[in-house]
């Protein structure tokens, strides 16, 4: 089904599976409801002894939040839509209305400033109206190199832009173009940028700039990371600076707020917040645009894709924010560390764009100033004059640490504090104010960046995310408590789903240790192949999978990358969701506390060979690896077992073949682990600390258990 009028700026399609979706989610929901009761009557029947009793009850708890899980996700396919732009039916561009665009960087080791840099060029080249572009760069790492290389970009930009514009390239990311393209008219071009960044990176080598270099801008003097005063300079004004063409250059602004160790500085969304107010008061456009450091333009024409549903009266009075999917360049053949994450950024985002839409993910995403900062007197209006000396004066003033106290901000207005998912937080409290939001994917994608392709890099970041999500499922903002009172119950549900993503790490723990045990000790934990009940266990794993991976073909995946997707699932499960959960039950505690840390952009080059080769990375010494590495053994043990017991005694098919199964399945899924603790001997293997560690924890298990075992 197609929304559209002749002269409609958008069309909406419903997926056309609606109804298979639907009789799936009918069945499985009774096949679940069938479990539960067959859990129920059997826990006190089969439980002769405490062993048996508590293997069932934790048996059961695990399907409870697997169920409730399954519960939470069922809205993503009630009513998954597409939609579709039409640019060339915009009003003149005289009618658009201004862009500010934001781009954060936090740690100049991790995210080099030459990629910043080229992320604020390809922004800057967007095809929109120059004296209604601006692009501020937060640099809450307070580097003058940082810095220096912005200086450089302002001229660098008057060669730039006017080049792409000939060019009709597209990636207009120096980077990217110059890392796949080197003919002879470019060969002037790449020099000059060459020279750039040679000279930014001798200043990253040394650590400083020249003392020439301060002067052009002295309040660099007596820095530090975190305490020092703000820092505003336009570099380049569209009313003043041209390229060499004699066009006007697009504003960018260059934004380090102030720190001080006594102030709270609530990592990213403090910055955005410094770069709502600031914005407000040089710029002050009605759409701002926040994008990672990492990513970069794809298509010069995104703006006017957003502009289709902004310039829509029909719906631009609801509509908070425009999401583009994340979409990453340089993945391996095989994605093995299922960096894309197709299920977040796509398959559910169209799932939650059929209902209130999508949840901020916090880059690529166009913002309604109004939105974030409503009608409230807090909120800040300027004149749009950057150059006014006034204005100027004022961005200090709102980039101030202590500007904030006693205002809403971060609690009612802008980017909001609490968690640290503050793009989940802030499009959820978005949802639950009554706005609205749409997902935009265009066959090509608009933006594109680097996932991480470390897999220690892959497991942090995710375990950030749990903590992060925790801060707000389990607060006074829960969805199940304050949400549901105040946004669609399907839209609920969603972000529910996400608010307790860390509980995978219960029923996957679970079914990653006690059927094993199970199968190597002979403790019958579930039906028998003669029995009825058996088929209704396999009916829910494999109707399970088989339905993810036909979402995941269907949303232009292969089924080697699948596998490297459901694989990661279970790894974050046993590794992310386990020891951030871990992390914030200690937090809350007062045992420890959480920091924000940057996923590292630079790869050394042998990982990175190894990374493009498909082989995974164990080289570090982490606590992940452990519990991966244990696991692994405890399956491959449960299965040589089971094996050589029906082999030699028979009946084993029969009585125990789910747990044979499930050993086998997870075996095959560990592959890579046993590669690195037994069989690789480069720097990627397992370090031998950890398979040590791994082999006496299994051993241990299985010790305590031979002593409760009958």
């Amino acid at each position: 089904m197609t929304t559209k009028s002749s002269r409609a700026l958008h069309a909406i399609q419903v997926d056309q599976n609606l109804p298979l979706y639907r009789t799936h989610m009918l069945f499985y929901s009774l096949a679940i409801l069938a479990l539960l009761y067959h859990h129920t009557t059997s826990l006190f029947i089969t439980s002769s002894t405490l062993l048996s009793f508590s293997l069932s009850i934790t048996l059961f708890i695990s399907d409870l939040i697997l169920a409730f899980l399954w519960l939470c996700s069922q809205p993503f396919r009630w009513r998954p839509v597409r939609r579709l732009e039409f640019p060339d039916r915009l009003p003149d561009r005289k009618e658009w209305p201004a862009l500010d665009v934001f781009v954060c960087t936090a740690d100049p080791e991790k995210e080099p400033p030459m990629g910043v840099v080229s992320t604020a060029l390809s922004l800057m080249g967007f095809d929109y109206p120059a004296d209604r572009l601006s692009v501020y760069v937060s640099d809450d790492g307070g580097s003058e190199v940082t810095f220096l290389a912005f200086l450089e970009a302002a001229k660098f930009a008057r060669y730039w832009l006017p080049f792409c514009r000939e060019k009709s390239i597209t990636a207009r990311s120096p980077e990217v173009y110059f890392g796949s393209v080197c003919d002879e008219d470019s060969k002037e071009m790449k020099m000059m940028y060459q020279a750039m960044k040679e000279k930014v990176e001798t200043a990253m080598e040394k650590g400083c700039i020249s003392e020439e270099e301060h002067q052009s801008f002295k309040k660099w003097k007596g820095f530090t990371r975190n305490n020092h005063p703000s820092v505003i300079q336009v570099l380049l004004e569209s009313s003043r600076d041209k390229d060499i063409n004699g066009k006007p250059l697009p504003n960018l602004i260059y934004v380090s707020r102030e720190k001080r160790p006594t102030s709270p500085h609530h990592f990213k969304a403090g910055a955005l917040n410094v770069l709502v107010r600031v914005s407000s008061i040089l710029t002050n456009a009605p759409v701002m645009l926040t994008i990672d450091c990492d990513m970069y333009s794809n298509d010069p024409n995104s703006p006017l894709r957003v502009l289709c549903y902004f310039l829509d009266p029909s719906i631009a009075s609801k509509l908070a924010f425009v999401q583009f999917p994340q979409q990453f360049q340089g993945l391996n053949k095989n994605d093995i560390y299922g960096g894309e994450l197709k299920r977040l950024f796509k398959v559910n985002a169209r799932g939650m764009d059929g209902l209130q839409g999508p949840n901020y993910v916090g880059t690529n995403c166009f913002h309604s100033r109004r939105a974030l900062c409503g009608s409230s007197g807090e909120s800040i209006n300027g004149n749009g004059l950057i150059s006014s000396e006034r204005s100027i004066e004022r961005a200090y003033e709102v980039a101030a640490c202590d500007y904030e106290i006693g205002t809403k901000w971060g609690a009612k207005i802008g980017f909001l504090y609490g968690s640290l998912v503050e793009d989940y937080y802030t499009g959820y409290r978005l949802h639950c104010e009554g706005w609205h939001s749409v997902l935009c994917d265009p066959p090509e994608p608009a933006f594109l960046g680097d996932a991480p392709k470390n897999l220690h890099d892959g497991l942090s970041q995710c375990k950030r995310w749990i903590v992060g999500l925790y801060e707000v499922g389990l607060s006074q903002y829960s969805p199940l408590t304050f949400g549901i009172r105040r946004a669609s119950l399907p839209t609920v549900l969603c972000y529910a789903h996400y608010a307790f993503w860390g509980l995978w790490c219960v029923p996957i723990t679970a079914y990653a240790i006690l059927p094993q045990l199970a199968l190597i000790y002979q403790w019958p934990l579930f039906p028998k192949v003669s029995d009825p009940w058996f088929y209704l266990y396999a009916y829910l794993f494999f109707a399970s999978y088989f339905q993810d991976l036909a979402e995941f073909v269907a949303s232009n995946g292969t089924i080697q990358q699948w596998w490297s997707d459901q694989r990661m699932w279970m790894t974050r499960a046993l590794a992310s969701s386990l020891f951030g959960s871990i992390q914030f039950a200690l937090k809350h505690l007062g045992v420890s506390a959480q920091g924000f840390n940057v996923t590292s952009k630079v790869m050394e080059d042998e990982k990175n060979k190894r990374y493009n080769k498909g082989v995974f990375d164990f080289g570090i010494a982490s606590p992940f690896f452990l519990s991966l590495g244990a696991a692994a053994v405890l399956n491959l043990s449960s299965l040589v077992v089971g094996i050589a017991r029906a082999a030699t005694v028979g009946g084993v098919l029969d009585e125990m073949p789910a747990q044979l199964f499930l050993s086998g399945f997870a075996v095959a899924n560990c592959l890579p682990v046993y590669e690195a603790m037994f069989l690789r001997s480069d720097g990627g293997k397992m370090p031998g600390s950890v398979t040590i560690l791994s082999l006496l924890l299994v051993g241990i298990l299985l010790s305590i258990c031979f002593y409760l075992s009958p």
